[in-house]
């Protein structure tokens, strides 16, 4: 425009897609078309080569980038080759922790969305749950009972008891909602620390009163009462929430190393159990 002063916007360097970046992109297509699960192969490094057109160094690199992110992992050898997997959870909670790193969580923050899906998440799980997770549910409240089990380590007692709620998530069939609990159990689980000053008599009540929940969630789900089992992991997860406050609870920082990850991986889907699944939704 006339009388207006032209200036030039300097250029900005966009730099194209590597070549393997895209080639991993096809290959998650390619398990997405061929509904591949964990434990399926993928093609041979030769056949991928001949799919896409690239040279052997650039699907290696592909399949690296792929093992990284938790999809495949890559064995050498004769038989060798990519293979399908679950990404682990540890995986997705540092993956997760990643984009949290800067936001300032606090255990306040956590446990205001644990009182929303908690409670929705038990009374889902309540028509899955088999004998052996009854069975699994009423061992864990044994062992984390202070009055029948004395722990030298209290802190260490809590911190088991959130396994009851990894059984609960285990037998949800809405997938998100099991990812959204199982990642805030393991954030609790290897963060939560208290003031020092709480001694054993605090951690003692706080047990006996998680135990007394534990008790009355189980004898519902015992009976298979969905409704009575939403509205009694409601009130624990209140009071859990007052008694952390109580304590002084707070996280002891912001990042869970892969070293410290003690929870086991979750047991891998089959092909059949992946059926099955689908068959009851």
């Amino acid at each position: 425009m006339e009388g207006v002063r032209q200036e030039s916007m300097p250029a900005v360097a966009v730099s194209a897609p590597k070549r393997s970046d895209l080639v991993a992109e096809e290959i998650k297509r390619l398990i997405t078309a061929r509904n591949l699960l964990p434990g399926d192969k993928l093609p041979h490094e030769g056949a991928l080569q001949e799919m896409y057109g690239v040279s052997k160094s650039t699907v290696r690199e592909a399949l690296k980038s792929l093992q990284v992110q938790g999809l495949i992992k890559v064995s050498t050898g004769p038989g060798g080759g990519g293979t399908v997997v679950e990404v682990p959870l540890a995986r997705t909670v540092q993956l997760m922790q990643n984009y949290l790193f800067f936001k300032e969580v606090s255990i306040d923050d956590i446990y205001q969305v644990r009182c929303l899906l908690e409670p929705e998440l038990a009374a889902c799980a309540v028509p899955h749950l088999t004998e052996d997770d009854l069975a699994a549910l009423a061992h864990n409240v044994h062992c984390c009972d202070p009055r029948a089990e004395p722990a030298a380590d209290r802190l260490a007692q809590r911190q088991e008891e959130i396994t009851f709620h990894d059984i609960l998530a285990a037998a949800c069939p809405n997938p998100f909602l099991r990812f959204a609990c199982e990642m805030i159990n393991q954030m609790l689980r290897q963060l939560t620390v208290f003031d020092n000053r709480m001694g054993p008599a605090a951690q003692r009540r706080f047990g006996v009163a998680n135990t007394g929940h534990h008790e009355r969630i189980l004898a519902a789900a015992r009976a298979r009462d969905a409704v009575l089992v939403r509205a009694l992991m409601a009130e624990h997860m209140a009071d859990a929430m007052r008694s952390v406050k109580r304590m002084k609870g707070r996280l002891k920082g912001r990042l869970i190393l892969d070293s410290e990850m003690s929870r086991p991986a979750p047991a891998k889907r089959t092909r059949a159990g992946a059926a099955g699944k689908t068959a009851r939704r």
